[in-house]
């Protein structure tokens, strides 16, 4: 199969790309056609000022502006100041002069009767003010349409803006237009009160006169942005991806671009299936010296550079600050004062206003326009004056009463919650070390499982560095540890957990051991080293660590379950018995092994009991929890949607609070597969495919199997492919199936029974029935397919066998229409079969297994064509869009209208699309829509002369950009 090279889904996702602006002008459609009106219109205004902050986007706005203009006829001058510009008094006007005089002499053939750019030349040569305003005046008085374009006027001189603003354009014929565009940092109602901006105050002047008119651009609102970060990176941003990106740039584009630019440089955004996320624990980047924003601060004379390195970490303190900065820098008051008003000034800072009862005078405090700065700024400090300044911030916050538990008196722009421990914890024994590792343990506790990384491993691992005693510093290591497998950090969890197995503290506490023990093995499955887990399965590999024989064999039991070497777990479980039911910690937790691997090994019977049991009344609330959702995934492997249910219900557990692999497999089940394949996507760029065992492949066998059923065989193939291979890991026969379903669907029997006959040999080597009955369900239709039905009767058999000795309701639903498929479709016991198939369905609540039941049952003639119509509805629901194609071939060969003949066709030709943008041949296109390769080329001609596209590329290039095939009136 073709592979698709701009939408990948795989594991691990692929790296994003920046693409840089398209032709598209994001967020500026009400201004841009405020601007097209005023220029376009003859009694407009003559001077449009184009204005806003650094990075807000005045430069490509004006630019488009002058494109649509001159694709309308309209001569457009460019004109642009540099930084200098204002040190040459009359040198914009000349400038102005130049350019129109050049632009007259181009146009027209009539020799001029003044020439006002050697008026103009000589005017600044002497200085002549009054001489420059003359030849400005003849200049502008041109009749031809035209439109003069300043870029950055706030570079330009004083004087020349002081001149285009004595013009009386009342006497000026209106030919001539002014398009400028100038930064303004400040509040419009707010004049800057430095003496050195002559250039922005003469710029505030111009913009008072009458004939001007400013638009000033906004910042972009999160849906603007969304917009924007999607046509930079041709990918749907996820959520949490634009969250972030709005709270370190708030909008301003030059902020999302230089962002975006770091981030995609890094590979900290992934991509998969078109969407577009931040990799989990991706640090927020640092802008390079040339960005705009670093060179804007850079820029500014002292004390300006000091000031905003102390307020980097200060500023969440409020007014306090600027005394703060002071006392920390030994700057003077009035220098702190002098430098913030020039930060301000500049735009790197936004002054808070007061609030309502406090003097006008009296700001709450101050922070940085782009928080990404600040970030840059604080990170770029050294450690001993980020260790001082932090400690200022510490002590004056102690001194004020706060604790982690009662927010510190801080802006309402800063985290009240990660502050004050992200202070106490640079600022390290510079601050009182007992209380420091007292708050900084609180506080990370308080944040826990904190998914976002916002610093609770941080804290902890400070916590470790200011902690002498090596039992209690050992404490502190299996809690960053713990603390770090919480929020996905596994590398950094075992580590931890070796320092502690390998060394444990004198009189540690053997549950910590045992607890370290267990966090070594889960994180080594987490990180999938499946080698460390096989030596880890074996005695030799504990044989003369300082453990308890607890924590051995805990550690070895979880290894061969990890493996899922189910028989051997079971036999070394039996030989130690007496040693892990010595401890309620290790003996549930065993226990919970034993159930699972019995029910993997056909022995259900303790498993189900289990179920109706109470929880365990010792267990701590997390590893009360932690059971809880094996068991819940156990249920959801095996497809019991009703048992997981009242497991939710009776052990008072939220959905929503759940891993994010559970709510997968619980939305697959409940045909809410737009949900779960939001949460697919995130969990295979994050390389978290992984469930807990048994069943480690279930999300990507059952992302495939969403993906198969919209028409996408080629992404479910690779999606397959890319989590295969694991040498010596757990089983891969849920994947077998995957890919089995994948090759029947293309047409490829032959291939099909080859992965499904390998599935079951490594089940059967490790004795394993869990997932068996899809193979065997399968197996026995290829057989019959393929025309074998002494075969398919053989497996047929055997999945009977299966489902009466696993007792599942999915097993016995799989018998019943594999049965009814394969048997004589005229035999009273396929109808049999198929009708209770029907009824089992329907109480097992699932939508899509439910909808093929009823789908099979009317093909066998054994149940009402009607039901049709619920399957029919049933896949359109979910979005299974080949299911639906096929239901209404159904339809149409059971005489049955299909409903609603527009959508259907529009649905077709998406279908079409769909398999032509998988790279499929016409050829494997007809082998998965059941039709003949005519039948194919007639209605890819039908879909290019719908669509107006000439090429399956075009065709190809639309559904890759999310593009709509056709419209309902088609």
């Amino acid at each position: 199969m073709a592979a698709r090279t701009d939408t990948e889904l795989v594991f691990g996702g692929t790296a994003a790309r920046f693409h840089g602006p398209g032709e598209d002008l994001l967020g500026r459609t009400a201004e841009s056609d405020e601007a097209d009106d005023h220029l376009r219109d003859p009694a407009g205004p003559r001077l449009l000022l184009v204005r806003g902050e650094r990075g807000i986007g005045r430069t490509v706005f004006a630019h488009a502006t002058a494109e649509r203009l001159r694709a309308g006829g309209i001569a457009v001058l460019p004109v642009d100041c540099v930084p200098g510009d204002g040190e040459h008094p009359q040198l914009l006007a000349l400038r102005l002069v130049m350019a129109l005089e050049e632009h007259r002499s181009a146009t027209t053939k009539r020799t001029p009767t003044r020439k006002p750019a050697a008026e103009a030349l000589s005017a600044m040569k002497h200085d002549d003010r009054t001489a420059m305003a003359e030849a400005l005046a003849a200049a502008l008085a041109g009749p031809t349409p035209t439109v003069v374009l300043v870029d950055d006027a706030h570079h330009a001189d004083a004087e020349s803006l002081a001149l285009l603003d004595e013009v009386d354009f009342d006497r000026v014929p209106p030919g001539i237009r002014l398009l400028l565009t100038a930064a303004r940092h400040t509040a419009p109602a707010r004049r800057s009160p430095s003496p050195s901006s002559g250039s922005g105050q003469a710029m505030d002047r111009l913009a008072d006169n009458r004939a001007a008119h400013t638009i000033a651009l906004p910042r972009l609102t999160l849906e603007e942005a969304t917009a924007m970060v999607a046509q930079r990176l041709r990918s749907a941003p996820d959520a949490d991806l634009m969250r972030r990106l709005h709270e370190l740039t708030r909008g301003i584009p030059g902020a999302l671009d230089a962002l975006l630019v770091e981030w995609t440089a890094q590979d900290a955004i992934r991509t998969a299936d078109g969407h577009a996320f931040l990799g989990t624990g991706a640090p927020i980047p640092l802008l390079p010296g040339h960005d705009r924003y670093v060179a804007a601060l850079r820029a500014l004379e002292e004390p300006c550079g000091t000031v905003a390195t102390a307020l980097s970490i200060l500023w969440p303190l409020g007014r306090p600050a600027e005394a703060l900065v002071a006392s920390s820098t030994e700057l003077s008051a009035e220098s702190v004062t002098a430098g913030i008003r020039t930060l301000v000034d500049e735009g790197i800072l936004d002054e808070l206003p007061a609030q309502p009862r406090s003097p006008a005078s009296a700001p709450r405090g101050w922070t940085f326009r782009v928080p990404l700065l600040a970030h840059t700024v604080r990170e770029r400090l050294g450690p001993v004056k980020r260790s001082h300044l932090s400690a200022t911030a510490v002590e004056a916050l102690w001194a004020s009463g706060a604790t982690p538990k009662d927010p510190p008196p801080l802006l309402e722009e800063a985290d009240a919650q990660t502050y004050l421990p992200d202070r106490i914890a640079d600022a390290g024994f510079l601050v009182d070390r007992d209380r420091a590792v007292t708050e900084l343990t609180a506080a990370a506790h308080s944040l826990y499982p904190d998914l976002e990384r916002r610093g609770m491993l941080r804290w902890h691992v400070g916590a470790v560095r200011l902690i002498e005693e090596q039992y209690d510093r050992d404490l502190a290591i299996l809690r960053s540890g713990q603390a770090a497998a919480g929020c996905g950090d596994y590398r950094t969890a075992r580590t931890a957990a070796e320092w502690l197995v390998c060394g444990p503290a004198e009189g540690l506490d053997p549950q910590a051991v045992h607890e370290a023990a267990t966090l070594l093995v889960a994180s080594a499955a987490a990180e999938q080293d499946w080698q460390a887990l096989s030596r880890m399965g074996t005695a030799l590999w504990w044989e003369g660590l300082p453990l308890s024989a607890m924590a051995t064999v805990s550690g070895r039991v979880q290894a061969l379950w990890q493996l899922e070497k189910w028989q051997e777990a079971l036999a070394l479980m039996l030989q130690t018995e007496r040693v892990w039911q010595a401890t309620p910690g290790s003996r549930a937790l065993l226990e919970l092994f034993r159930r699972v691997a019995e029910y993997v090994l056909g022995r259900p019977d303790r498993f189900i009991r289990a179920l109706a049991l109470p929880e365990e009344p010792d267990l701590a609330p997390s590893k009360a929890f932690a059971f809880n959702i094996a068991t819940f995934d156990v249920l959801l492997g095996i497809g019991d949607l009703r048992g997981a249910a009242n497991l939710l219900s009776t052990r008072g557990m939220r959905l929503e609070l759940l891993p994010q692999p559970n709510r997968f497999l619980w939305h697959h089940l409940n045909g809410q597969w737009d949900e779960a394949l939001a949460l697919a996507r995130r969990l295979l760029v994050d390389g978290g495919v992984l469930n807990v065992v048994p069943g480690h492949h279930l999300l990507p066998a059952r992302t495939a199997a969403v993906l198969l059923a919209q028409g996408r065989p080629t992404s479910a193939d690779r999606l397959i492919s890319s989590v295969r291979g694991q040498v010596n890991g757990p089983l891969e026969h849920v994947l077998d199936h995957a890919e089995a379903e994948i090759l029947r669907t293309l047409g490829e029997l032959g291939r099909a029974e080859e992965v499904l006959r390998r599935g079951l040999r490594a089940a059967d080597e490790r004795g394993s029935f869990y997932g068996t009955d899809e193979l065997l369900a399968s197996l026995a239709e290829v057989h019959a397919e393929a025309g074998h039905p002494d075969r398919a009767t053989a497996c047929l058999a055997r999945l009977e066998r299966t489902a009466e000795q696993m007792n599942s309701g999915r097993t016995r639903l799989l018998y019943l229409l594999t049965s009814g498929k394969i048997l004589d479709p005229d035999s009273s016991e396929a109808h049999k079969h198929l009708s209770e198939a029907v009824d089992l369905a329907r109480s097992r609540s699932q939508p899509f297994e439910t909808a093929v039941t009823l789908l099979a049952a009317v093909r066998a003639n054994a149940g009402p064509a009607t039901l049709l119509h619920e399957a029919y509805e049933r896949f359109g629901e979910m979005g299974a869009t080949l299911w639906r194609f096929r239901t209404r071939t159904a339809m149409r060969e059971a005489g049955l209208t299909v409903p609603g003949r527009r959508q259907a066709t529009a649905e077709n030709e998406h279908l079409l699309a769909t398999l032509l943008a998988e790279g499929l041949t016409n050829r494997q296109i007809a082998g998965v829509l059941r039709l003949s390769e005519d039948a194919v080329a007639n209605r890819l001609s039908r879909l290019f002369a719908r669509t107006g596209m000439r090429s399956r590329t075009e065709v190809v290039t639309a559904v890759l950009r999310g593009t709509q095939i056709t419209t309902p009136h088609h």
